[in-house]
């Protein structure tokens, strides 16, 4: 979810299709939607770049909230080759901090 629905991103949905994940379907949906719906977490995640940390929504009611800050792929600009490269970077660092986080999750009990 992000603060306003809109299209995915091209070199997102390449870049996670490398990794056999096809989000090419998914749509975006606005976080106060998700909240709205009903929806309760024990942990949200932003993960806006510096620019945007400071429209990250809050969610009310959240145990534990944590920022992570991605450049965000939107951003990119030279060829397609080029932006689908940036792209990659940001999913390899996304993937080391999901990575690390769960290990400190599990290591917490």
């Amino acid at each position: 979810a992000g603060i306003e629905p809109g299209d995915l991103n091209p070199s997102a949905i390449a870049a996670m299709a490398e990794r056999g994940i096809d989000i090419a379907g998914a749509r975006t949906r606005s976080v106060f939607d998700v909240y709205k719906a009903g929806e309760l977490f024990e942990f949200v995640i932003t993960v806006c770049d510096r620019k945007a940390a400071e429209r990250c929504p809050i969610v009310p009611g959240v145990v534990k909230r944590e920022q992570w800050s991605f450049e965000d792929p939107a951003s990119f600009v030279g060829s397609e080759k080029e932006r689908l490269a940036c792209t990659r970077a940001v999913r390899e660092e996304i993937e080391a901090k999901v990575r690390e986080w769960c290990g400190s999750i599990a290591a917490s009990g």
